[in-house]
């Protein structure tokens, strides 16, 4: 039954195993399942799970890191038969994410990006030692809704502020919101520096950016 490989789906990411979501999606589109249906009604429950067992404290970074990959597995295999039938996935909001020049820390950047990416954003991810300009160019470039900038040390987080200035220099601000992110990054810094939110991890990310875009909506 269908509703038996939604469960499967769901706890394929549950339990971080790639090739079993992998698996199950090459399955569902064999089987002529919607593929909109097991992003939504499967896959997704599952990381919805996983977000509420870390939460808790009942699940840890690892598993966080597994979930995510098994869930941009299956994604990656329902994409192209979403494209087949014509179907759009929705957008939740457009992301352009990096890490500033200068900092090379790539695994929280990573992470984030592909959480965001699982639930529904358009994700451009820029990778590590992002100039300043390229964040703003590239957020005019996509109309991005928010723009992601992580920095890992106290020595470059400033550069963080030059991102906010670089995208109030295109006109591109309030519109494009900013959210940061790094171990020295603190709600304080976020206002002196004039963003506009920061999450500690990525589950929270998520949640931060949702709040973003309906804030833009409203």
């Amino acid at each position: 039954m269908v509703e038996d490989i939604f469960a499967a789906m769901k706890q394929s990411i549950v339990d971080g195993e790639r090739e079993e979501a992998v698996a199950l999606a090459r399955k569902a589109v064999t089987a002529g399942i919607d593929p909109l249906a097991a992003i939504n009604q499967g896959f997704v429950l599952g990381l919805d799970e996983v977000g509420a067992q870390y939460g808790c404290g009942e699940l840890f970074l690892p598993d966080l890191v597994l979930a995510a990959e098994a869930m941009k597995g299956a994604v990656a295999v329902l994409e192209p038969e979403l494209a087949r039938r014509g179907a759009v996935r929705q957008v939740l909001g457009r992301v352009v994410i990096g890490t500033v020049a200068g900092d090379i820390h790539d695994i929280g950047k990573t992470l984030v990006a592909t959480m965001l990416s699982a639930n529904g954003f358009e994700v451009h991810d820029l990778g590590v030692d992002v100039p300043i300009a390229a964040f703003a160019q590239k957020a005019r470039e996509v109309e991005a809704d928010i723009v992601g900038v992580s920095a890992l040390l106290t020595t470059t987080m400033v550069k963080q502020r030059d991102v906010v200035e670089a995208l109030d220099d295109l006109g591109l601000r309030p519109r494009v919101k900013v959210m940061v992110g790094g171990a020295p990054v603190t709600a304080a810094w976020v206002k002196e520096i004039g963003a506009d939110a920061f999450s500690e991890d990525a589950i929270g990310a998520v949640a931060v950016a949702r709040r973003l875009v309906a804030a833009k909506e409203a």
